[in-house]
């Protein structure tokens, strides 16, 4: 009983961490129609900044607090100059664009910081474990749970009760209309991109101290965070929230009890998904 509850944890903690990628990237599809394959360079960056706001500081919420910044600032710059004048243009050339700046913005994180492995260790009040019916967790696992539901809960209240999240709605059904009654969509576009980009980068600097912090997480994470988008829908944050934690439970318990077939548990997933709902487990069919 309690390796299943420590596995439970873990998949929680995998969701939660997904859901922050994959919220931003269906947004952004769903809203934009732009496929940016270099999604995973924000968290890669995130992390990369929070261990360098450790190194200085030593604190963790400092660096919880402000190790995004630097995401949100690259997003803003790649989409106000690169992608902008893609929106007109097919996905292949969006993908080729973000797929270039996968390998750009690797290099310069080489350039800064190094090829080696960091590690960032979690604050000290969330050192230690905790039992949970007969199981020790990490506090800190815990508290990327917690976390990961506080903004989840957020971002359903920022898109169903503010009025820019109406805004994005409108834009995500219908962009052609959203822009005849008023909106400013180009505005709307670059808020969404770094929104997108935020979390993102907020996911990488609380997943250091578990991931640690190396060259490559980028790609390591954006697999799952893509499945995640297609089995739960474009531009759903439900089912971003839903289909996370489906493929966290589905990943965490396959590497526990089919170490071999773990992988493939996850693409038969999303394989099953489409064949039954190919719009996304929330996705809205569209002609």
């Amino acid at each position: 009983m309690d390796f299943i509850i420590t596995q439970l944890i873990n998949s929680l903690v995998f969701g939660s961490l997904l859901f922050m990628m994959a919220a931003g990237l269906s947004l952004i599809f769903g809203l934009m129609n732009v496929i940016n394959v270099a999604h995973g360079s924000f968290f890669m960056l995130g992390a990369f900044t929070a261990y360098s706001i450790m190194q200085w500081s030593g604190n963790f919420w400092l660096a919880l607090g402000v190790g995004w910044v630097p995401a949100v600032i690259v997003a803003v710059l790649i989409e106000r100059f690169f992608i902008k004048p893609l929106y007109n243009r097919g996905h292949l050339d969006q993908v080729l664009l973000t797929f270039g700046f996968i390998y750009v913005l690797a290099d310069i994180t080489h350039y800064l910081w190094g090829p080696d492995i960091r590690n960032i260790s979690p604050p000290e009040s969330l050192s230690g474990v905790i039992e949970v019916a007969g199981a020790y967790i990490p506090k800190y696992r815990l508290f990327l749970v917690a976390f990961g539901g506080v903004v989840a809960a957020l971002l359903w209240w920022f898109l169903e009760r503010s009025r820019i999240g109406a805004m994005v709605r409108a834009g995500v059904d219908d962009a052609a209309t959203a822009a005849g009654i008023g909106i400013n969509v180009p505005l709307l576009f670059g808020c969404i991109f770094a929104l997108g980009a935020g979390l993102a980068g907020l996911g990488g600097v609380v997943a250091s101290p578990i991931l640690g912090v190396y060259l490559g997480m980028d790609i390591e994470i954006l697999i799952p965070a893509f499945i995640v988008v297609v089995v739960g829908g474009m531009g759903s944050l439900r089912g971003a929230l839903v289909a996370s934690i489906l493929v966290a439970v589905v990943d965490t318990f396959g590497k526990a009890y089919f170490p071999a077939y773990a992988l493939f548990m996850i693409y038969l997933l999303m394989v099953l998904v489409l064949l039954t709902r190919p719009q996304g487990l929330f996705g809205i069919a569209r002609a």
